[in-house]
């Protein structure tokens, strides 16, 4: 650990410590702080509980979002909490949330303790486990089938267990500020319906059907509302889903909200479309992970024992998250691209795409589906086109 990041964790340590201590009522003392990542913007740690008087876990997470310092000189509305970044403040939410689920359906960590002008969240900790993206790189068999299917499972049960708990969540963000309902994904997801068409012009000549523009618009409507909805935290690219012994869990809960469940298991079908990765999936395979996550929902949502339902909802959520990945990487947008998650799974941009839209097309064509089959194939080859230019 480098002199800046010593400083840095010492600065978390510390405000750890006080945040416990004040909560508990008796001094606690952290050491041994290990960095474990995080973005540019925070600071992740592990820390050891070296003295409690209360039966505190062994291990603690401490998670802080830099510019604490800078919410206490300014006013307004909430002080302290306006002015907060809007994903902490959804992460917090989201945490606060799930803790009140049972154990069985916590889809990961659980929260001790949180103190939002610090922009800082204390959190079990989950141990040292594998991520999905080492199991999927590693190719693995029966290993990458089992991780699939746990990732899968621990979904459906996170999506059964939050069935209807939606007012809930939205009263714990009311709590919080208001304006931050806003969910950033589906923010993006409005601006993609009427920016790809423009895109898909200008970069490829194709000009979009007026029968797939509609149907756009139709799947973008699973992020604000949809037969199926339930909780998800939203970002489940690979870096951010471990497994233990109890299965599949789920780290980073900046995105955490509300949505169309069909929207996670498809996220997982398009190959993860937050991050340029790439994780072939035969149909055998796509049907295991499909099934494994239906087992855990249908007895709240019934309608999804019906396959042609069921191929019909993932269809439609599959060309939402194709035509939003087309938005986030066709333009040569270097600062978005760089944006995006790089680990062991990471490939080009023109690679992704490419995939994506050609995967699309063969899961539309092998449920009936022509229109969308031959539109989906057109772009994919047109991509083809394009970068072997």
């Amino acid at each position: 650990m480098t002199a800046l990041l010593a400083e840095r964790a010492t600065e978390v340590v510390s405000a750890a410590q006080h945040l416990l201590t004040k909560r508990m009522g008796a001094p606690v003392k952290l050491s041994d702080p290990i960095e474990l990542g995080g973005s540019g913007r925070t600071t992740v740690l592990r820390v050891r509980v070296a003295e409690n008087a209360f039966s505190l876990p062994r291990t603690l997470i401490v998670k802080q979002l830099r510019g604490a310092a800078q919410d206490r000189r300014i006013g307004g509305l909430a002080p302290g909490v306006a002015s907060i970044d809007a994903a902490f403040l959804r992460e917090t939410v989201s945490y606060q949330f799930t803790t009140a689920l049972s154990s069985r359906h916590r889809p990961g960590a659980y929260l001790l303790a949180h103190d939002l002008p610090e922009r800082l969240l204390i959190l079990s900790d989950l141990g040292e486990n594998a991520s999905l993206t080492t199991v999927l790189s590693s190719g693995a068999e029966p290993a990458t089938r089992n991780a699939l299917m746990a990732f899968a499972q621990a979904m459906g049960r996170m999506h059964a267990a939050t069935v209807g708990r939606e007012p809930d969540f939205v009263a714990l963000l009311r709590r919080v500020d208001v304006v931050h309902r806003v969910d950033g994904i589906a923010q993006q997801a409005e601006a993609a319906v009427t920016e790809v068409p423009k895109m898909l012009h200008r970069e490829l000549n194709i000009d979009v059907p007026g029968e797939i523009a509609e149907r756009i618009v139709a799947g973008n409507r699973l992020f604000c509302a949809g037969r199926y909805r339930a909780f998800s935290p939203s970002d489940l690219c690979p870096d951010n889903v471990i497994l233990n012994a109890e299965g599949a869990r789920f780290l980073d809960y900046e995105w955490g909200g509300f949505r169309d469940a069909t929207l996670d298991i498809a996220y997982a079908l398009v190959s993860f479309p937050g991050c340029l990765c790439d994780v072939e999936l035969s149909r055998e395979r796509a049907r295991q992970l499909v099934e494994a996550w239906r087992s855990e929902v249908v007895g709240v949502w019934p309608a999804l024992a019906d396959d042609d339902v069921l191929a019909e909802r993932i269809l439609e959520a599959r060309l939402i998250w194709v035509w939003l990945t087309t938005y986030w990487f066709l333009p040569a947008d270097h600062a978005r691209i760089a944006a995006a998650r790089e680990h062991g799974l990471s490939i080009p941009r023109s690679a992704a795409l490419i995939n994506r839209w050609a995967a699309l097309a063969e899961d539309a064509r092998c449920t009936g589906d022509d229109i969308l089959g031959d539109f989906a194939e057109h772009v994919s080859a047109t991509l083809e086109e394009l970068w072997e230019e």
